[in-house]
Parts: C-alpha cells; sequence; structure tokens
C-alpha cells in the first residue's frame, strides 16, 4: 500500500573541516570539506494533498512560509502538491545546512510517497546534495563533487550558537587567501583519537574571516575548549560552533552551562547513517 504520509528527519550538517581551494571565473568558490550530520535536527511531515507549508518549533519565528522557502521550492522540483510541516528545531542561517537539509528531507519523503527523485537537486543549493544522503562524505568542487565515505566514529559533540548572523557572502569576501591546499587524503579512522588527530592537520578556512565579523565566535570556540572540549571549530560560514567530548556526560555538562550564557547549546552525537545510496 503507497504511503499517504511520512516524516523525515533533517539532521545538522557539519563541517568537520573546510578548505576553501579556489574562486571560479564566475565567482563562486572551490571547497574541500569533511562532512557528517549531527543526530539534532529539524522534522519535516509530509502528506499527499493540498500545495502549503506550515513552520512551528523554536526556531520558526520569521521564517517565511511563502513559495520562496526551500521546502516549498523542493516540492515544485518534483511536480508534487504536498503539505509539508516543518518544526525548526535548528538555528536559522547557521552555518548547519538548515534549509538544505529540510529541502533534502522534502526530498527523500516525496520519494516515499512515490515521486522520483529530480537529477537536479543543486538547484536548491549546493548543500542539498550531499545532505540528500546525510552521511558522511568529502564534498568538493563548489558542493556538487559528493564522495561518500565510511562511517566516521562515534563522536560526543556539543553544537552552539550565540544567536548572531554571520552573511556567507561577507565572510568569503573577508578571506585573506582563496588558493589553499585540498584536505589530507581522508583514511578510515579506527576511532574518535584517531578523527581528532587527523582533523588536527585540517581547517576551517572560513573560521578566521567570520570571527573577525562577529567576535563572538571566538569566544563560544574558547568556551567549548574552557570545558573540555578535544577540538572546537567552528562549522560553515558560522556562526554554530561544534566542540568533540571524550563522553555524553561531559558533553552534556558543558551544553548544559554554554545554555546558561544564553547561547543555543545542545549536546548530541554524530548520526549513524541510516539513508541509504
Amino acid at each position: 500500500m503507497t504511503e499517504t504520509s511520512v516524516v523525515e528527519f533533517a539532521p545538522a550538517k557539519l563541517n568537520l573541516a573546510l578548505h576553501v581551494t579556489g574562486r571560479r571565473d564566475d565567482g563562486y568558490h572551490l571547497l574541500d570539506s569533511l562532512v557528517c550530520f549531527a543526530d539534532h535536527g529539524d522534522r519535516i511531515a509530509l502528506s499527499r494533498g493540498g500545495s502549503s507549508l506550515m513552520i512551528d518549533g523554536p526556531f520558526s519565528a520569521g521564517l517565511d512560509a511563502g513559495g520562496d522557502n526551500l521546502c516549498l521550492r523542493a516540492a515544485a522540483l518534483t511536480g508534487a502538491d504536498a503539505a509539508i510541516r516543518l518544526t525548526k528545531n535548528l538555528p536559522v542561517a547557521s552555518g548547519i545546512g538548515g534549509g538544505s537539509a529540510d529541502a533534502a528531507a522534502v526530498l527523500r519523503g516525496l520519494a516515499r510517497l512515490g515521486h522520483p527523485m529530480p537529477d537536479d537537486t543543486h538547484r536548491l543549493g549546493a548543500d542539498v546534495p550531499v545532505c540528500l544522503r546525510s552521511a558522511p562524505a568529502r564534498m568538493s568542487g563548489i558542493g556538487e563533487v559528493v564522495v561518500p565515505l565510511p562511517a566516521l566514529p562515534t563522536l560526543d559533540l556539543v553544537l552552539v550558537n550565540p544567536g548572531v548572523a554571520v552573511s556567507t557572502p561577507q565572510v568569503f569576501a573577508a578571506l585573506d587567501r582563496r588558493d589553499n591546499p585540498p584536505l589530507p587524503p581522508i583514511p578510515a579512522f579506527a576511532d574518535a583519537t584517531a578523527l581528532i588527530a587527523w582533523l588536527r592537520q585540517t581547517r576551517n578556512d572560513l573560521q578566521a574571516p567570520a570571527s573577525r565579523i562577529a567576535p563572538v565566535i571566538g569566544q563560544v570556540l574558547q568556551a567549548l575548549t574552557h570545558h573540555g572540549a578535544g577540538l572546537a571549530r567552528m562549522s560553515g560560514s558560522g556562526a554554530t560552533c561544534f566542540g568533540i567530548f571524550d563522553g555524553a556526560a561531559g558533553a552534556r555538562a558543558a551544553a548544559s552551562d554554554l545554555a546558561r550564557r544564553g547561547w543555543w547549546a545542545v549536546a548530541t552525537e554524530l548520526a549513524q547513517p541510516q539513508i541509504a545510496g
């Protein structure tokens, strides 16, 4: 029997490492990134019929439910009519792929409802192809080259967003250098210690310019390190940062304390991919 309604998870996307390796003639920057997904994110519910979008959740305020919303644009790309309910649990425009993850979740859900997956999902945004899989990958080019990776070791994470919006174009414009070397070869990691050791050889090239634009990012990184993170780094173009902790208890304690500063802070872990293909 064909499903008439489905629910899809839209996990937060994390750039564990992000190198800017060049810029094309059309102005788009070339990236090389190790991407993974957290076990915390938005929720998409879809049902057949109608063509609507309802948004709720802690970060629903101010979101446009009109036709330019990525969820509705994703549905339009398939030609499907569906009633969509987005529960927005992730901060908006925060460097963890929320809008792209939502669009990808709509596409996956519509596929479960019988609508073909479009070939041109990149039209919705550079992060949509990698978010469709929601599994570890090396993402390069402008986001269109996605090479699947083996599962990463379990990581206990704290995600922190200080509530400051950072303009992605402004961050790229503030880069000191755009021709950095690519990531080193990505091995199969035996454990979290090996992964952290590899990450220490890498960077997020957008972290320094974003921190100059929004100095609170540096404060978040210092706070994560002070609370015991083995590695603290900004994700994407910010302002969300992540810390890798040695155990869930330490992550929960750090998140609780950091939230008292008025920051959005959640303890989570690396999602174990459930999505095939």
